[in-house]
């Protein structure tokens, strides 16, 4: 990241050890983490034994010491800070909470007096958001809130894991080496894995305890305009069945029996023809979905390429510092106005970009970028560090060296921000009641009728995925299935109220329910994300 900020300036940089330099400025940086706080015993040499005695240990004042491993870095770092010949300091780190706090711990730790500070803030690595971030940096008192949030959060993180571990451990630690069979046992707290850990147990413990629930559904099979289709009972207000302690619910039977004698009293002379009560013609909507945050993106690759969420984080960070896409870690999923103005850029980029050429054509030739401002996808409020995870439209040369799965991140990183610029998707739909000695049945049907922003939107691994599960035609079928439904759907303009149906026979489906599915780190993801405050 030094490097491509020494290139953007395009001063006759020399490299250093730990820096690069030139008559007009100096670039330097940390790796990762320079400082950190200081564990108990540098505050007394009591504190190193674990005892009750010396708990809770909440000091007055925290104490903060350099890294062992990167001491030699914080050196160079420090007195390059301190050089007399140094009015300035541009400060670049990663714009964000932790990357503020990387900072300010090197600042206060190497004693840092009398300089002017400018905090640039940039969304990604491109030259042009560079120089518009250098251009644009605010003097670095404006970030003392984001500043005290991280102390904050650090001196949280560090107050729960010491006191909290060293508590549990001396109360649980015997019980718990007994059971290991183990020499040693230390029971590890923290602010967020604990409440993780949580999650996990009380699911585990959902699953244990479940009770499995056999039910058995009833369906009659009817001739719909010269298709058979399968029509579901339900116990709806005038059924003999409302409200009955022999149900599941509304549609099942608790025995097998009550089916059984509920399928011959409908097979009981005189038959019951079913006639069309209900019918009701619908055009149903969909949204194209709001842009991804890291969140989303991780949750996404978790269901589409089994990725964990450290490595769809990897690999975000990795086009982010390929100057693909915008800066990862935002828990946003909409753009900012500012954004919004200039975001023609970004679409006018993607026509290199093969999948994406003719969709970025086509938008940017129907201009409908023009009134994206005045959507939901835009909302400066639903901001707070940065904007959703957005391809740049630069960097593509980047592309044949990425991995495949990075490839497949990227794309459906792109499909999802062209998608915005699309229509809704249309469905046509279809519910049929079905009036039978009394008893409801119902079906439905739904065929896309205007795809809108699912033609950009729908994943094109789908026939990797489809092959690599041994079924090729998966597809084809599918395509011919919906031509089929578009077709039947024409033939449903026909049906009307109080229209009889040939019945071609009733069966009953057994089924039972099930428990709770433990998480993956997709579904984890997502009860985080819903669980924020908690968090």
């Amino acid at each position: 990241m030094a490097r491509e900020f020494a290139k953007a300036l395009k001063y006759n940089m020399k490299s250093r050890d730990g820096y690069m330099e030139s008559e007009e400025a100096i670039v330097t940086w940390c790796v990762g983490h320079l400082v950190t706080m200081s564990y108990p015993e540098a505050y007394d040499e009591k504190y190193r034994r674990w005892s009750l005695q010396t708990i809770p240990f909440i000091p007055e004042h925290f104490k903060y010491e350099v890294i062992d491993s990167v001491k030699k870095q914080f050196q160079i770092v420090s007195g390059l800070l301190n050089r007399s010949d140094v009015d300035t300091i541009y400060v670049c780190t990663d714009s964000g909470r932790e990357g503020e706090y990387i900072y300010r711990l090197v600042e206060q730790q190497a004693g840092v007096h009398g300089k002017m500070r400018k905090r640039v803030w940039i969304d990604s690595q491109t030259e042009e958001e560079i120089l518009r971030g250098i251009r644009e940096a605010r003097d670095l008192s404006a970030y003392d809130n984001l500043s005290n949030a991280a102390y904050l959060r650090a001196k949280e993180d560090y107050l729960m894991g010491i006191n909290f571990s060293r508590v549990l451990t001396l109360k649980y630690s015997s019980p718990i080496k007994s059971y290991l069979k183990a020499d040693k046992a230390v029971v590890s707290v923290g602010r967020v894995m604990t409440c993780v850990l949580g999650m996990v147990v009380n699911r585990e413990r959902e699953i244990r305890d479940f009770v499995k629930i056999p039910f058995y559904r009833v369906l009659a099979q009817v001739e719909v305009q010269g298709r058979a289709c399968s029509c579901e009972w339900k116990a709806v207000e005038g059924s003999k069945y409302y409200q009955s302690p022999l149900l599941y619910k509304d549609n099942g039977f608790l025995e097998e029996k009550d089916a059984d004698a509920f399928i011959g009293y409908l097979q009981e002379e005189p038959v019951g023809v079913p006639v069309v009560e209900k019918l009701e013609k619908k055009k149903e909507t969909r949204n194209p979905p709001l842009l991804y945050n890291l969140a989303e993106l991780q949750n996404d690759c978790s269901k589409l390429f089994k990725i964990s969420p450290d490595e769809t984080l990897r690999i975000a960070q990795e086009l982010y510092e390929k100057k693909m896409t915008t800066y990862p870690r935002t828990d946003a999923r909409v753009l900012s106005t500012a954004v919004a103005k200039e975001i023609h850029k970004n679409i006018g980029g993607l026509r290199g970009y093969g999948m994406a050429a003719p969709f970025a054509e086509e938008i940017l030739s129907g201009g409908s970028y023009k009134n994206i401002g005045r959507t939901r996808y835009v909302n400066d409020k639903q901001i707070t560090d940065h904007y959703a995870i957005i391809p740049t439209g630069q960097g593509l040369g980047n592309l044949n060296g990425l991995h495949p799965t990075s490839a497949r991140v990227y794309e459906i990183i792109v499909r999802r921000f062209l998608s915005i610029f699309y229509p809704a998707a249309v469905y046509q739909k279809v519910s049929i009641g079905v009036k039978m000695k009394g008893e409801l049945f119902s079906t439905s049907f739904k065929v896309l009728a205007e795809p809108g922003y699912l033609k950009v939107s729908q994943y094109s691994f789908s026939r990797k995925k489809a092959d690599e599960e041994g079924d090729e035609k998966k597809e084809e079928k599918e395509e011919q299935e919906t031509a089929c439904d578009a077709s039947f759907m024409e033939n449903l303009k026909a049906l009307k109220k109080g229209t009889q149906l040939p019945l071609q026979g009733l069966e009953k489906k057994e089924g039972e329910t099930s428990p709770p599915k433990r998480y993956n780190s997709g579904t984890m993801i997502l009860t985080m994300e819903n669980a924020g405050q908690f968090i």
